[in-house]
């Protein structure tokens, strides 16, 4: 019985000074890792950019399959927030500073512990070298987690390693694989909307529609107000030679809304209209090329562009659906005059566009 009441103590006193040693090792911390991502650095920096991307790239995720995500309304640049509920925890990060395509500074709890998280992107051969700093202070639960797994350095600097290849696989493959169909003429119906309007730098309109898509979803949200099918932009005017566009972000509504006086959301109507028809499944960076596609069918078919009319994107799945850019689906539609040829289809702007967007596309698919 003494012996086992040795060892009963023995073991307390190791357990207690283990306790102690932890207690009063260093509590501060600060992890680096970098790769060179294989993607263009406006193409990583708007990925990452956007928390609604990390679930995509992040390690954490696979190994705790059950992690839970919560995101806000807006999830990009300045002012952005998400946080999650795990087995090993619960965190919570915010954007508190952005410099366009250059750096990222964020701030996170993560269990009690604090840290800044700094991110940089610069050219480099061979594509992006991206950085990803963290500097923080542990909480007395993450010194004895990370002391029994060889210290906080191995700990997040395994993490945002396998992180990194995770997000040069990921933008490798999703942001490559695209297909574009020109679907011809077609009849594009009108309906009632609720609209923001922006003067927008055209470099400048994927990174500003990421946070106005989920802003004026959210509006709808809190109004309790029915989505009467997809959200789409709609192009008043495009200056290609000043770079600037006015646009309006638009979601369709049964009948006519009023909002109230000053609002930045307002009411609007689309009219029917003649148009060519291009969809593009793939992450929006290929606009341009889809447009491009557009306008080279118009002039092939010796087809005029109704300048009188908005030139329109409607987002038939987007990420506020679905993660991966690939899977994305973005309708064109630039308006022709009515002497146009005859019309191949005719589709209103809500859902019932499900069975001709998959048909068109089942000879597009990668």
């Amino acid at each position: 019985m003494k012996i086992l009441k040795y060892i009963f103590l023995l073991l307390l006193l190791t357990l207690f000074a283990t306790t102690v040693f932890i207690a009063t090792q260093k509590g501060d911390y600060d992890v680096t890792r970098s790769r060179v991502i294989k993607s263009q650095r406006s193409t990583v920096f708007n990925y990452v950019n956007d928390f609604r991307n990390w679930e995509t790239f992040g390690s954490w995720k696979k190994e705790d399959p059950e992690m839970t995500f919560n995101y806000p309304n807006n999830t990009v640049g300045i002012g952005a927030f998400y946080s999650w509920k795990g087995n090993d925890g619960n965190g919570e990060m915010k954007t508190t500073a952005v410099k366009n395509n250059v750096s990222i500074h964020q701030k996170m709890d993560y269990n009690g512990s604090l840290s800044d998280v700094y991110w940089t992107f610069k050219d480099t051969a061979g594509g992006t070298k991206v950085t990803w700093r963290s500097k923080g202070t542990m909480s007395f639960g993450f010194k004895i987690y990370s002391a029994f797994k060889g210290g906080p350095s191995n700990v997040i600097g395994d993490m945002y390693e396998k992180s990194l290849a995770n997000l040069d696989k990921t933008l490798d493959y999703e942001i490559n694989t695209y297909s574009i169909k020109v679907a011809g003429v077609v009849q594009k119906l009108g309906c009632y909307y609720l609209k923001q309007s922006i003067t927008s730098k055209i470099s400048d309109v994927p990174k500003n529609l990421r946070i106005m898509i989920p802003k004026i979803i959210n509006f709808f949200k809190k109004n309790k107000l029915v989505m009467y099918g997809k959200p789409f932009v709609l192009y008043h005017t495009y200056d290609v030679g000043t770079g600037i566009t006015k646009l309006s972000v638009c979601v369709p509504i049964k009948n006519i809304v009023y909002t109230s006086e000053g609002s930045d959301i307002t009411s609007g109507q689309l009219y029917p209209f003649k148009a060519v028809k291009t969809i593009l499944k793939g992450d929006y960076s290929h606009s341009k090329e889809a447009w491009e596609k557009t306008f080279e069918y118009i002039n092939k078919n010796n087809l005029s562009q109704n300048i009188n009319v908005a030139s329109l994107e409607l987002y038939y799945k987007n990420n506020e659906q679905i993660a991966n850019p690939s899977q994305w689906i973005t309708e064109i539609y630039i308006p022709i005059q009515s002497k146009a040829i005859a019309v191949s289809e005719s589709k209103p702007v809500e859902d019932s566009t499900a069975t001709s967007v998959e048909k068109a596309l089942e000879s597009t698919e990668p």
